[in-house]
């Protein structure tokens, strides 16, 4: 592995980065966060391009795989979930909504650039990942792992903090493992090339059920759902000291909360309004068949983390 330091917004520094290396296969995901989902159109789209631009010169490039995610069938944050939606499983047939979205822009650009330099292309579609990573925007697997730390710590209720839609209906997610595989199976996969997936687990399951299981992990027992969301951004708004706390006692690797919890980004898929569930069934028809059952994905991480001395 070669680690290469630059800015996808500058083509010219990228251009100087990139100019002595002749990759064929390129696997890109990029979220920049902007106030509106206009300014996320221009920066994230940038990225992109500027990218597949500063690659084009070498001519080497065979195929591109681009990683976005479920907001192609639920729209942007800023009115995540809110819009008229086709009915679940989400297939990757199903037209874009008519709202701006930065992941229709970024295909946009993988098209255009396969266009033009003839490399075939794959757009990867996942559900919310699971997987080991510190540090990042959005980590539910983590922050999850945090809150129930805390919770057993300090004998606070171990309270689900979405809505009761995610209580009680269907659901699936994403193992990090997983999409990996998914993206060198369709980069090495001739009936895979040009076309978009879904990639989840490959299970189905309810909140209600998996609450349980995890809390179990953790030797905690799950708290009544009150049938309200109690979101983690108002659990957790006191836990910064109370982690920092745990970390001195338990001698833990990171002190830092919030540099492991995303407490936002788990309200908002926590607290969708509507049920989420994903189809796999082009995947399946063309090859790609593996499963991951997803309370191991999380029990997976969770071990990880422990041996990293994340948590306790």
């Amino acid at each position: 592995m070669l680690p290469i330091a630059a800015d996808l917004l500058d083509p010219v520094s990228l251009g100087s980065a990139l100019r002595d290396l002749r990759p064929t296969h390129v696997f890109i995901t990029t979220w920049l966060g902007q106030k509106t989902e206009r300014e996320n159109i221009l920066i994230n789209s940038a990225m992109v391009r500027n990218l597949l631009d500063a690659l084009s010169f070498a001519a080497s490039v065979r195929h591109v795989a681009l990683v976005t995610g479920l907001k192609h069938y639920l729209g942007p944050f800023e009115s995540y979930g809110q819009s008229s939606l086709i009915a679940t499983p989400f297939r990757e047939d199903q037209p874009r909504l008519d709202t701006e979205n930065f992941y229709y822009a970024q295909e946009d650009e993988v098209f255009a650039a396969a266009k033009r330099d003839g490399f075939s292309w794959s757009i990867h579609r996942p559900h919310t990942i699971i997987g080991y990573a510190v540090g990042n925007a959005m980590n539910m697997g983590t922050t999850l792992a945090a809150y129930a730390t805390i919770c057993r710590e300090i004998g606070r209720p171990f309270l689900f903090p979405g809505s009761a839609t995610q209580w009680n209906a269907l659901t699936d997610m994403t193992d990090a493992r997983l999409l990996a595989r998914h993206l060198e199976w369709a980069a090495m996969t001739d009936a895979a090339r040009n076309q978009a997936f879904n990639v989840v687990n490959g299970d189905v399951f309810r909140w209600k059920w998996m609450w349980g299981r995890l809390a179990g992990w953790f030797g905690l027992q799950p708290a009544p759902f009150p049938n309200e969301p109690n979101p983690l951004e108002r659990q957790m708004s006191d836990a910064r000291p109370i982690w920092s706390d745990i970390a001195r006692k338990h001698h833990l690797a990171e002190p830092d909360l919030n540099r492991l919890v995303s407490a936002w980004h788990t309200d908002g898929d926590l607290g969708r309004p509507i049920e989420v569930v994903t189809d796999m069934g082009k995947s399946r028809r063309l090859g790609f068949l593996d499963y991951q059952s997803t309370d191991e994905s999380f029990f997976d991480l969770f071990t990880a983390l422990r041996e990293k001395r994340i948590i306790p």
